[in-house]
């Protein structure tokens, strides 16, 4: 008895000597649980990377705007690949990554139809068309993403976020001009303007997809994150 009290003292002897130089030399042991905060900014950055080159595969489409109430398939509806609007290239770049908004938004306003705008004068959702408009758009990636600040810095705006716009006001504008809102929606790239002052951004205005400086052209409504694969 006495003999195993011994060689457990000198156990314990030992791993304190241990732990005395692992802190005089600056070691630490490895976790034994992985840091999940680390791995799920890893996940975020490659999608939105990924997201940032699905938004640039859409310059390579030939796209007619066109703004007309289409019946579509449920879910992974599209109306005709050669037409759509500036949320069309939102939806289908995040569709390219088997995210399907027309059915996240579709669910998510189903559950809470209150919390969304009533511009449209619905009394329902409406699968055809919810996730083609920008104000429900904004208010989706509120609630299940990230709403970040409305900022004059560029660097605050990073490849694969969410920016909208109200296309009837210019950045320079003062007050409330006009009672018309033209609500707009684009993806940040990766790319920059030839100065390298600000991020390019992949948006149809009219013309089909484009990439051009636009960030700071308008008045910003919302900047956004969503990316929702990043928090499985």
């Amino acid at each position: 008895m006495i003999f195993n009290l011994f060689r457990l003292l000198k156990i314990i002897a030992g791993i304190f000597v241990l732990l005395l130089l692992a802190d005089f030399f600056g070691l630490k042991a490895a976790p034994l649980v992985a840091d999940t905060k680390t791995v799920s900014m890893t996940q975020a950055q490659k999608l939105a990377q990924q997201l940032t080159t699905a938004a640039l595969a859409r310059l390579q489409s030939i796209v007619t705007y066109d703004p007309a109430y289409v019946a579509i398939a449920y879910p992974m509806g599209d109306v005709p690949a050669d037409t759509g609007v500036c949320s069309d290239v939102i939806i289908r770049s995040y569709r390219a990554l088997g995210i399907d908004l027309q059915k996240r938004v579709h669910e998510d306003m189903v559950r809470a139809f209150s919390k969304y705008p009533k511009r449209w004068g619905l009394k329902r959702t409406d699968k055809n068309i919810d996730h083609r408009r920008v104000p429900n758009l904004r208010r989706f990636f509120t609630r299940h993403g990230m709403k970040l600040a409305i900022s004059t810095n560029p660097d605050e705006y990073k490849p694969g976020d969410l920016v909208t716009w109200d296309l009837a006001r210019r950045t320079e504008d003062k007050g409330s001009l006009t009672a018309t809102t033209l609500p707009h929606i684009g993806i940040v790239t990766d790319r920059l303007t030839l100065d390298a002052e600000r991020p390019l951004i992949v948006h149809n205005a009219g013309r089909g997809p484009q990439l051009e400086d636009l960030l700071f052209d308008y008045k910003i409504t919302g900047h956004y994150r969503y990316l929702p694969e990043a928090a499985r």
